[in-house]
Formats: C-alpha cells, sequence, structure tokens
C-alpha cells in the first residue's frame, strides 16, 4: 500500500455549500479523513499491537451534523481556542468585544469560529508523505476580533505514523490568534475512556471558577488529582473530591508545559492498555487543554456509534485561556509583519 491521498464529495452546508471530504492513508494502513468544513477530521484509523485497524476519533459520516450544535468534533479552532472573559479585552487602549457563545464568555473563536467556515482546500504530495493545504481568510469583524487574517493550516500524514498540523497567520491589524485542533480521542475504539492511561509533561496548571475562566493562578499540580507528570488513569482520580474537578465536572483545564517556548517538544502521551495504541503529542505551544468529555450525553450519534458520557477526551495545544486578559501570560497578540506559526505532532504506535 502506497501513500495517496483521494477526494469525495461530502454534502453540502446549510448555506448550499458544497463541501469535499480528503483521505489521507499511508503504506501501513493509517488513515485520516478531513473535512474542508472547519478543517475537521473526522475519521482516524491507527493500528492495535496486532496490527489491527480501528476509528479512534468522533465524528459523522457527512458533514449536516457538523452543521448543527456540535461539541467541536475534530475541527480547527479559531480565531481563539477555549474561553476569553466576557468575551473582552484591552487590545492597543481600546476595548475589543467578541461574540458570547458559552453563557456570558466567549468560547472557540465565537459561535461562527473557523470550525463552521469552507476552507480552500489543496492536496499535496511528496515523496515520503501526503498532505492536506487549508487556507482561510477572517475578515476585520469576524466574531468581533479586529484586522484581516489570513491562515493556512498543513495536515500532512507520513510513512512514520505520525500526522503533523502546522498552522500559520498572518494580520494587517493587531489581533489575538490561538489555533488549536479539537479531535476526541478514543484509542480503543469504543467505551468510555477512563482506563486510558494519560501522561502530561506539566508541573502547574490553571486553576479555574465554576464558569471555566481562569483564576489568575498557575498552580502546582503535585498533591492533587491534576499530577499526570507520571501516568495515570484517567478515572484513577476523576471523582475525587475537588473543587477544580467540581468546577469542570471533571477535567477541562490547562496544564502549563514544561517544554522550552516554542520548541516542538513531547507535551502528553496517552495509552490504552487494551489494544496497545499509544499517542504521543508534540506541541510549540505554552499549554495543553485535557478535557474528558464530560459534557457527552449519548444524543450524538454517527460512524454506527452512540458518542456516550467520557467515550472520548480531548488534547488541545494552545496558549493559556484568557490570555488576553492577562498580560503577564504569554502573548497570543499576532501583529502585522510578524507571522503566527505553531505544530502539534501526532505519533501513532503500538505495543
Amino acid at each position: 500500500m502506497e501513500l495517496r491521498i483521494t477526494e469525495a464529495p461530502f454534502g453540502a452546508t446549510t448555506d448550499g455549500v458544497e463541501v469535499q471530504l480528503y483521505t489521507l492513508a499511508n503504506r501501513n494502513g493509517t488513515t485520516v479523513k478531513i473535512t474542508n468544513y472547519g478543517g475537521i477530521i473526522t475519521e482516524l484509523h491507527v493500528a492495535d499491537r496486532d496490527g489491527r485497524l480501528a476509528d479512534v476519533t468522533h465524528g459523522f459520516d457527512s458533514v449536516a451534523p457538523y452543521c448543527g450544535d456540535v461539541p467541536y468534533f475534530g475541527a480547527l479552532i479559531g480565531r481563539y481556542g477555549n474561553r476569553i472573559k466576557h468575551g473582552r479585552f484591552e487590545l492597543d487602549g481600546r476595548t475589543v468585544l467578541l461574540d458570547v457563545n458559552d453563557g456570558e464568555n466567549h468560547l472557540h473563536g465565537g459561535a461562527l469560529g473557523f470550525h463552521k467556515q469552507v476552507w480552500d482546500a489543496t492536496p499535496l504530495v511528496a515523496q515520503d508523505s501526503v498532505a492536506l493545504k487549508l487556507v482561510y481568510l477572517s475578515r476585520d469583524g469576524e466574531q468581533g476580533y479586529p484586522g484581516n487574517l489570513r491562515v493556512e493550516v498543513v495536515y500532512e500524514l507520513n510513512n512514520a505514523n505520525e500526522l503533523s498540523v502546522r498552522y500559520k497567520a498572518e494580520t494587517d491589524q493587531a489581533t489575538p490568534v490561538n489555533l488549536t485542533q479539537h479531535a476526541y480521542f478514543n484509542l480503543a475504539g469504543h467505551g468510555d475512556i477512563l482506563g486510558h492511561e494519560l501522561a502530561i509533561h506539566a508541573d502547574r496548571y490553571t486553576p479555574i471558577d465554576g464558569k471555566s475562566i481562569p483564576l489568575g493562578e498557575l498552580a502546582p499540580v503535585a498533591g492533587t488529582p491534576f499530577d499526570f507528570r507520571a501516568a495515570q488513569t484517567v478515572g484513577s482520580r476523576i471523582n475525587a473530591q475537588d473543587v477544580q474537578l467540581a468546577n469542570g465536572k471533571g477535567y477541562d483545564h490547562n496544564w502549563v508545559l514544561n517544554g522550552q517556548d516554542g520548541e516542538l517538544e513531547l507535551a502528553a502521551t496517552l495509552r490504552d492498555p487494551q489494544s496497545g495504541r499509544v499517542l504521543e503529542l508534540y506541541t510549540r505551544e505554552p499549554g495543553l487543554q485535557f478535557y474528558s468529555g464530560n459534557f457527552l450525553d449519548g444524543s450524538l450519534k454517527g460512524k454506527g456509534r452512540s458518542y456516550e458520557y467520557r467515550t472520548g477526551l480531548c488534547l488541545e495545544p494552545q496558549h493559556h485561556p484568557d490570555s488576553p486578559n492577562h498580560p503577564e501570560w504569554p502573548s497570543t497578540i499576532l501583529r502585522p509583519g510578524e507571522t503566527y506559526f505553531t505544530e502539534t505532532l501526532y505519533r501513532f504506535s503500538a505495543g
């Protein structure tokens, strides 16, 4: 089996725009399917320790369900991943007001963020990889954000079972940019994720209030249920009596990664003991949001499955939530003449 990329119709959006589904496959049978609606990963097939392939991400069989109110399954997130308190911040002496779509707060770029947009897509074929380049122009004022922002995202799959996601953006006005990927993983391909073993290379995390807004502290994980410096099962402490777990309804927090700023480094390792599948996540970002699927309730169905409570988890590389309101944290402000660049690498194996 050789590297290949193919294209097929994936249906039409509620506005009647026809979108496509692109299938990237390598010689090992590892396959990722991506639609240019929202840059969404709809399927991701990887082998277990016995070579059996399974789809390890949540999604749907056509574009129609993605156009509804769904929890960002597999989507590209922008302009700003995670929350901004009250959808407002100060930038160069003026107040910027964003779309408020999560109670009183702004979440994942707004109701019509990048996950709800149709991107221009270009398949790319190289000697050792296949890729899909997606381009989107976010206009000045979209969801309240200042400036015209041109965004380019490249998904690339190679024969080492590595899926890289490279993000680039340029703007004509100062604007916050914090792009990420919102895939829901279940390395077993079925059941819940409570038995998955997770390690996160972080000594600190950002505690949140009851509306999931950071309190401003970078708190130590030591002695708390948030200590994943040594691998723990997701379910081992998820029901502990802890105010932060209560605030998030489980894990839904940002970890402050130990890596060097801007370097591509291992941030987290996820393993399913049942299948032997392993996901190693590398990023250049200072933070990683770990969400344990606390709001899945079985009401969503796709690809022959029902997406029940805690049957998928998200590992979202990012800058810290609400950073525009915390100047002491790494900045997310992109200015004219600068180029935003970040990268995530998902490395799959089994053993």
